[in-house]
Protein backbone atom coordinates (compact mmCIF):
# COMPACT_ATOMS: atom_id res chain seq x y z
CA UNK A 1 0.00 0.00 0.00
CA UNK A 2 1.43 3.37 -1.03
CA UNK A 3 1.42 6.26 1.42
CA UNK A 4 1.58 8.80 -1.40
CA UNK A 5 -1.49 9.41 -3.51
CA UNK A 6 -0.63 9.50 -7.22
CA UNK A 7 -1.21 12.95 -8.68
CA UNK A 8 -3.37 13.01 -11.77
CA UNK A 9 -1.75 15.06 -14.51
CA UNK A 10 -2.00 15.58 -18.23
CA UNK A 11 1.74 16.17 -18.58
CA UNK A 12 3.58 13.79 -20.92
CA UNK A 13 4.70 10.58 -19.24
CA UNK A 14 8.51 10.42 -19.06
CA UNK A 15 8.45 6.67 -19.80
CA UNK A 16 6.38 6.95 -22.99
CA UNK A 17 7.22 10.49 -24.13
CA UNK A 18 10.83 10.77 -23.03
CA UNK A 19 11.68 13.27 -25.78
CA UNK A 20 9.84 15.95 -23.80
CA UNK A 21 12.31 15.49 -20.91
CA UNK A 22 15.60 14.78 -22.74
CA UNK A 23 18.33 17.11 -21.52
CA UNK A 24 15.95 19.24 -19.44
CA UNK A 25 18.17 19.55 -16.32
CA UNK A 26 21.13 20.95 -18.28
CA UNK A 27 18.86 23.19 -20.35
CA UNK A 28 17.23 24.52 -17.17
CA UNK A 29 20.65 25.34 -15.75
CA UNK A 30 21.74 27.23 -18.87
CA UNK A 31 18.35 28.98 -19.07
CA UNK A 32 18.72 30.03 -15.43
CA UNK A 33 22.19 31.45 -16.15
CA UNK A 34 20.85 33.47 -19.09
CA UNK A 35 17.98 34.78 -16.96
CA UNK A 36 20.30 35.76 -14.10
CA UNK A 37 22.49 37.69 -16.54
CA UNK A 38 19.47 39.49 -18.05
CA UNK A 39 18.10 40.39 -14.60
CA UNK A 40 21.50 41.52 -13.29
CA UNK A 41 22.18 43.72 -16.33
CA UNK A 42 18.68 45.21 -16.08
CA UNK A 43 19.17 46.11 -12.41
CA UNK A 44 22.58 47.61 -13.11
CA UNK A 45 21.17 49.71 -15.98
CA UNK A 46 18.35 50.89 -13.71
CA UNK A 47 20.99 51.80 -11.13
CA UNK A 48 22.92 53.83 -13.67
CA UNK A 49 19.78 55.54 -14.98
CA UNK A 50 18.93 56.65 -11.44
CA UNK A 51 22.51 57.87 -10.90
CA UNK A 52 23.20 54.89 -8.60
CA UNK A 53 20.30 55.70 -6.24
CA UNK A 54 18.72 52.27 -6.79
CA UNK A 55 22.02 50.53 -6.14
CA UNK A 56 21.65 51.44 -2.45
CA UNK A 57 18.66 49.10 -2.34
CA UNK A 58 20.02 46.70 -4.96
CA UNK A 59 18.70 43.46 -3.34
CA UNK A 60 15.14 44.82 -3.34
CA UNK A 61 15.47 46.11 -6.89
CA UNK A 62 16.90 42.76 -8.01
CA UNK A 63 14.00 40.90 -6.37
CA UNK A 64 11.44 43.22 -7.97
CA UNK A 65 13.02 43.05 -11.42
CA UNK A 66 13.36 39.27 -11.12
CA UNK A 67 9.69 38.86 -10.24
CA UNK A 68 8.48 41.18 -13.00
CA UNK A 69 10.80 39.67 -15.62
CA UNK A 70 9.87 36.07 -14.82
CA UNK A 71 6.16 36.74 -14.38
CA UNK A 72 5.76 38.74 -17.60
CA UNK A 73 7.79 36.39 -19.79
CA UNK A 74 6.17 33.25 -18.37
CA UNK A 75 2.72 34.86 -18.76
CA UNK A 76 3.48 35.74 -22.38
CA UNK A 77 5.27 32.60 -23.59
CA UNK A 78 5.10 30.13 -20.67
CA UNK A 79 8.89 30.50 -20.63
CA UNK A 80 11.53 33.06 -19.71
CA UNK A 81 13.94 34.33 -22.36
CA UNK A 82 16.52 31.81 -21.15
CA UNK A 83 14.00 28.99 -21.43
CA UNK A 84 13.04 30.10 -24.94
CA UNK A 85 16.72 30.14 -25.91
CA UNK A 86 17.05 26.56 -24.59
CA UNK A 87 13.79 25.50 -26.32
CA UNK A 88 11.98 24.86 -23.02
CA UNK A 89 8.41 25.66 -22.06
CA UNK A 90 6.57 25.44 -18.75
CA UNK A 91 3.39 23.40 -18.72
CA UNK A 92 0.76 23.17 -16.01
CA UNK A 93 -0.84 20.01 -14.60
CA UNK A 94 -3.47 20.16 -17.36
CA UNK A 95 -0.70 20.05 -19.96
CA UNK A 96 -1.45 23.60 -21.09
CA UNK A 97 0.75 26.68 -21.00
CA UNK A 98 0.71 28.80 -17.86
CA UNK A 99 -1.73 31.70 -17.54
CA UNK A 100 -0.93 34.96 -15.73
CA UNK A 101 -1.99 33.78 -12.27
CA UNK A 102 -0.16 30.48 -12.64
CA UNK A 103 2.93 32.35 -13.85
CA UNK A 104 2.76 34.66 -10.80
CA UNK A 105 2.40 31.68 -8.43
CA UNK A 106 5.26 29.84 -10.17
CA UNK A 107 7.50 32.90 -9.94
CA UNK A 108 6.61 33.64 -6.31
CA UNK A 109 7.29 30.05 -5.23
CA UNK A 110 10.53 29.95 -7.22
CA UNK A 111 11.76 33.14 -5.51
CA UNK A 112 10.61 31.90 -2.09
CA UNK A 113 12.49 28.61 -2.45
CA UNK A 114 15.50 30.44 -3.89
CA UNK A 115 15.77 32.51 -0.72
CA UNK A 116 17.07 29.48 1.19
CA UNK A 117 20.31 27.75 0.21
CA UNK A 118 19.05 24.43 1.59
CA UNK A 119 15.80 24.63 -0.39
CA UNK A 120 17.76 25.63 -3.50
CA UNK A 121 19.98 22.57 -3.17
CA UNK A 122 16.97 20.30 -2.64
CA UNK A 123 15.23 21.87 -5.64
CA UNK A 124 18.32 21.45 -7.86
CA UNK A 125 18.64 17.83 -6.74
CA UNK A 126 15.00 17.25 -7.55
CA UNK A 127 15.46 18.75 -11.02
CA UNK A 128 18.45 16.48 -11.62
CA UNK A 129 16.96 13.27 -10.23
CA UNK A 130 13.15 13.26 -10.54
CA UNK A 131 11.41 11.64 -13.49
CA UNK A 132 9.88 14.90 -14.75
CA UNK A 133 12.80 17.06 -13.54
CA UNK A 134 10.57 19.06 -11.15
CA UNK A 135 11.99 21.78 -8.92
CA UNK A 136 10.28 22.26 -5.55
CA UNK A 137 8.07 24.99 -6.98
CA UNK A 138 7.09 22.63 -9.82
CA UNK A 139 6.23 19.88 -7.33
CA UNK A 140 3.95 22.22 -5.38
CA UNK A 141 2.15 23.52 -8.48
CA UNK A 142 2.25 20.37 -10.61
CA UNK A 143 4.12 22.15 -13.40
CA UNK A 144 7.02 20.89 -15.50
CA UNK A 145 9.59 22.32 -17.88
CA UNK A 146 9.44 20.44 -21.18
CA UNK A 147 11.26 20.56 -24.46
CA UNK A 148 9.02 22.82 -26.54
CA UNK A 149 6.88 20.71 -28.87
CA UNK A 150 6.86 21.30 -32.57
Amino acid sequence: MSLVMPRSTALPDPDYDSAFYDGVPAKRLFAWLVDVIVITLTTLILGLITLTALLWIWPLVYLGVSFLYRWTTISAWSATLGMRLMNLQLRGPTGGILAGGEAAAHTALYLFFSASMILQIISAGSIALSRRHHGLHDLVLGTAALNRPG
